[in-house]
């Protein structure tokens, strides 16, 4: 079964930089739910920020990509350097993405982590910008494809690809002496 990593946030789990959830009511992601196929996760929460916490954005609002090459830094509102969490965040959901073999991810667009479209611009005045967050980029160099929760219909014809692509997945024959 096609596993997918998507923000915790998403699936009623109070993670995000405020305390509170952005739970989807989507049916797919229901669907998958029960299916068992979502590996929910955060990197901000993982990579040992914590809940609450101040609200960060890309310097510049230049993206991941800046962030990954070194280029940019993510800073909180009052310019506490956070880089190294997001970066540690990035890095273990690709971990957890390989570990689940997830080709696809679903999460929070506009998030410096997360955003796969649109990310804030790094000013806090609640401005947004084309680009990446951290996560996205990295899973994305590595080959997983991120979707945003606005985008799940796009998600699911992606995922019916991959599955046209790989065929089904089929359990061996059990053995008999």
């Amino acid at each position: 079964m096609e596993r997918i990593l998507v923000s915790a946030c998403l699936l009623g789990r109070p993670v995000r930089y405020d305390g509170r959830a952005k739970t989807s009511h989507d049916e797919l992601l229901a669907r998958w739910r029960a299916e068992g196929r979502l590996v929910p996760f955060c990197p901000e929460v993982e990579g040992g920020l914590p809940v609450p916490r101040p609200p960060a954005e890309i310097e510049g609002g230049t993206g991941g990509e800046a962030v990954l090459s070194g280029a940019a830094r993510v800073r909180t509102a009052t310019g506490e350097d956070v880089t190294e969490a997001f970066l540690a965040g990035a890095r273990r959901a690709l971990e957890a993405a390989r570990k689940a073999g997830a080709r696809i991810a679903i999460l929070k667009e506009g998030s410096p982590s997360c955003g796969s479209l649109r990310i804030y611009d790094g000013t806090f005045q609640g401005r947004t910008a084309p680009g990446q967050g951290v996560t996205t980029a990295l899973l994305e160099r590595h080959g997983v494809r991120v979707f945003s929760e606005d985008r799940i219909p796009e998600a699911a014809a992606y995922l019916e690809e991959l599955t046209a692509r790989s065929g089904p997945v089929t359990r061996p024959e059990p053995r008999t002496r």
